[in-house]
């Protein structure tokens, strides 16, 4: 078994799941995560397997501290969602669920590309089933969609790696650096999936469109498979610094003005993925630390804020802020989660996300960056009005409308009360997660200047807010199409290819009008010299024409002679 990659056994078990029903497929669904976890704890932490592929040095499976990271993290979430996932009825979200969970398991401990590349593939094709799974017209395009973007990620991927292969003889999945256009083109193929500024839209484009679990699940492996990877291969990649300040500021704007509540975790999981993007162009061992911290935190009380929208959405049938309100009267254990998960996502004290988000600030004033300080400062108040805030507050309190609904079932209640415990839990006592971090931790999170940072910028951000609802200037929560950057090319790019095709047309038409007029100018000049009563177009008599050939004849001589 210490050959076979971690996640196999999600891979290939969850095969048998259409072939069982009813409580036995149930048990199967949380036994087969927790099997592969206790797989991947029996292996020695400093495993490698090597093998041979058609002349090919490989190595399917690479036990290290950064890769076991996100294989404590990937198991952990893969457990819950299975757990909140129990009552879906159909095999397909349970397949394709557990399969794109165990891709992600495996790509993450893959030591070669051509292995992490494989993966990276399954865990495109594995997922857009999430999305589809969910009926109607508009699941459907937004699967398609994701599976190109996905599908074309790996085609770069694959093309840095035969182009990496080229320059350095091999295929060793390690630090990288942008050295060459196989590695600048395996960087995008990351930037890709990681939803980097401009090619994020994917994101906001499919998530909402899963189905309840489909997009818990969804929210855990793709992007976060990503960061691993710059992790892995690009730490202290200077770009990577203001791509990462940019990313945590731009989804501000996007998820304050959006009505959509799972939409709006979209644009926040955009603004965390942020953190982590600056955290591993810093460089640094503590900067390192807190990226991989940050994701471990972040994949579960993301999930958890995911799993408490999901669970509004299975019982009021919407997840519109401006259809919701009120309901912490009909579902306050979903309600407490969710606000767990709200203060975790807002770095407040005795939470996960203050335990790992402030690792990266602090890495970020350590290098004298003033700047990114201030610009990750501004983003960490704006995820607390949009995730910290919004999320809770229009959900559960604002306005009543008036539903009152079942509170959400029991596995659901289950699994986003044991993901608000290690919230919880992570946050009162770190030292357990710092303890799995890639380099050595000295860092002590709970000084006073870091409490009293995080509780002065919780404290302006809640009284901003309070200021803007309360005097009306907040952004309305209302039905509406709020343009992103993907209007480019699914509206202005058509759009711009239409009126040039009509254009091209028009000229087309034009120079053809402009071809048969002059065709039949011509026509009409060749009549009137060559016609029947054109000039030289009736016989003429013998004597002129015995004329003018002794004309020429004559001119013909006599320039002979000169």
């Amino acid at each position: 078994m210490s050959g076979l990659p971690p996640g196999m056994i999600l891979v290939l078990g969850a095969l048998a799941l259409p072939l069982v029903r009813g409580r036995l497929r149930q048990l199967l669904v949380v036994a087969l995560p927790v099997a592969s976890y206790a797989h991947m704890l029996a292996l020695p932490a400093d495993l490698s397997v090597g093998a041979e592929l058609f002349g090919y040095a490989l190595e399917p499976v690479r036990v290290d501290r950064l890769s076991l990271v996100w294989g404590h993290v990937f198991h952990i979430v893969a457990i819950l969602t299975a757990i909140y996932a129990l009552r879906v009825k159909g095999a397909t979200e349970h397949v394709a669920g557990l399969t794109y969970a165990g891709s992600a398991i495996a790509a993450a401990f893959a030591g070669d590309l051509i292995t992490l590349f494989v993966f990276w593939e399954l865990t495109a094709v594995t997922s857009v089933f999430l999305i589809w799974a969910r009926p109607g017209a508009r699941s459907r395009r937004a699967g398609l969609r994701y599976l190109v973007i996905q599908v074309a990620s790996g085609v770069l991927l694959l093309a840095g790696s035969v182009l990496t292969y080229l320059e350095r003889g091999s295929l060793a999945f390690d630090h990288l650096g942008l050295s060459g256009p196989g590695s600048v083109l395996i960087f995008l193929a990351f930037g890709i999936k990681a939803a980097f500024p401009l090619l994020h839209n994917w994101l906001q484009d499919a998530y909402p469109e899963a189905t309840v679990a489909g997009t818990v699940f969804l929210s855990a492996f793709t992007t976060k498979l990503a960061i691993y990877a710059l992790a892995r291969a690009f730490p202290g990649t200077a770009i990577l610094i203001p791509i990462g300040a940019l990313m945590t500021l731009f989804p501000i704007v996007y998820a304050v003005i959006e009505n959509d509540l799972r939409r709006v975790l979209a644009y926040s999981l955009n603004n965390q993925l942020g953190f982590m993007v600056v955290g591993i162009g810093i460089g640094t061992e503590l900067s390192l630390n807190g990226t991989a911290a940050h994701a471990f935190a972040h994949i579960i009380y993301k999930a958890l804020l995911f799993m408490a929208m999901g669970a509004v959405l299975h019982r009021t049938g919407t997840i519109k802020a401006s259809a919701l309100g009120g309901l912490y009267k009909s579902m306050p254990l979903t309600a407490a989660c969710c606000i767990v998960g709200s203060l975790s996502i807002s770095g407040f004290p005795l939470f996960s996300g203050f335990v790992s988000k402030s690792m990266i600030l602090s890495a970020g004033a350590e290098a004298h960056m003033l700047v990114l300080s201030l610009a990750l400062l501004v983003a960490s108040a704006g995820v607390v009005d949009h995730s910290g805030i919004k999320i809770p507050f229009f959900a559960f309190f604002a306005h009543d409308s008036g539903r009152r609904v079942e509170e959400a079932p029991w596995n659901m209640l289950l699994a986003m009360g044991a993901a608000a415990a290690i919230c919880i839990g992570l946050g009162v006592y770190p030292q357990p997660l710092y303890d799995l971090l890639p380099y050595p931790v000295s860092y002590v999170p709970y000084t006073t200047a870091h409490v009293v940072t995080s509780l002065e910028l919780l404290l302006f951000a809640a009284l901003a807010f309070a200021f803007l609802y309360r005097s009306g200037r907040y952004p309305a929560e209302i039905e509406s199409v709020n343009l992103d950057f993907d209007w480019t090319y699914r509206r202005l790019a058509p759009r711009a290819v239409a009126a040039a095709r009509r254009r091209l047309a028009a000229l087309h038409a034009a120079a053809a009008r402009r071809l048969d007029a002059a065709r039949r100018r011509l026509l009409r000049s060749l009549e009137r010299t060559y016609g029947p009563s054109g000039l030289l177009g009736e016989p003429w008599p013998t004597g002129t024409t015995a004329l003018w050939a002794a004309v020429l004849l004559a001119a013909y001589l006599i320039l002979s002679y000169l």
